[in-house]
């Protein structure tokens, strides 16, 4: 629900160049097809690609197919390639965090993942939760162009938020604080966790972006966000800290300070 593995390629895409402070423009596609996968399915594979394509305003110029044995490539496999300009002046990285910035996470965790689990029948309960996979260049476009301050950008994809943090406390030398009352999650995904044993921090997104940003501008940054169609819900969900270094804490909702490790295997068979 909310995607099909042609708008994840195009997005994931997309987002991972965003993500370094680039305009995406040019997308090559290579197709590896099943024997015996339905044209129809193909069919409606590429007209999602060039929808998600058309709303992130980038072009697919070049693309390959190889078709193999029936039961060798699990349908359909798609492998995306994206070329962007880094507009001039904009240095982001996971090893620019500095103390005093401020953590923004531009919406709810975990919609992704669990919406998959729903789509195998693996929740054991009807959902109506969507997939949040979505193009997020044009939300990034809309913060550079208020703030040289954006530091650090990435997507919470496999992992979720809490391997993503952890991994920009390690590059970054820093610590994370974070507050667990202001991460937003889905009634129905805090559900699914619970039943499931899971925790959201470490649930997959594909619509999300964690930004770091000098404090002093993370007001007019969270302001913009909040103007965007994919940032609406953006929220302050922590600081970045001297101390400890290569750590993220969550202050949880009992006023207690738990340690938040990176994630130890795989929640989901990986699919992007």
């Amino acid at each position: 629900p909310g995607g099909d593995i042609g708008k994840l390629a195009v997005c994931g895409t997309v987002n991972d160049v965003a993500m370094l402070g680039a305009k995406p423009l040019y997308l090559t596609a290579g197709f590896i097809l099943e024997e015996g996968l339905p044209m129809e399915t193909l069919k409606l594979v590429v007209a999602s690609m060039r929808a998600a394509a058309d709303e992130a305003g980038v072009q697919i110029v070049a693309g390959d197919t190889k078709v193999v044995q029936k039961g060798k490539a699990d349908g359909l496999y798609i492998t995306t390639a994206g070329v962007g300009i880094v507009r001039e002046g904009v240095h982001i990285g996971g090893a620019n965090a500095r103390v005093g910035d401020v953590v923004i996470l531009s919406g709810s965790i975990g919609d992704h993942g669990i919406a998959v689990l729903g789509a195998r029948g693996e929740l054991g309960f009807e959902s109506t939760l969507q997939s949040d996979v979505a193009p997020l260049n044009h939300l990034i476009e809309a913060m550079l162009d208020v703030s040289n301050n954006v530091h650090v950008l990435r997507d919470p994809t496999r992992g979720g938020l809490a391997t993503t943090l952890n991994e920009i406390a390690a590059q970054s030398n820093v610590g994370i604080s974070l507050n667990e009352q202001s991460i937003p999650v889905h009634p129905e995904v805090n559900a699914a966790c619970e039943m499931l044993g899971f925790d959201a921090l470490y649930v997959a997104n594909e619509g999300k972006l964690v930004a770091v940003v000098a404090k002093e501008d993370a007001g007019k940054i969270l302001a913009v966000m909040k103007q965007t169609r994919y940032g609406e819900g953006a929220v302050i969900i922590g600081e970045v800290t001297a101390e400890p270094k290569s750590r993220v804490l969550l202050k949880t909702a009992l006023g207690s300070t738990r340690i938040v490790d990176m994630l130890a295997g795989e929640m989901l068979p990986r699919i992007c």
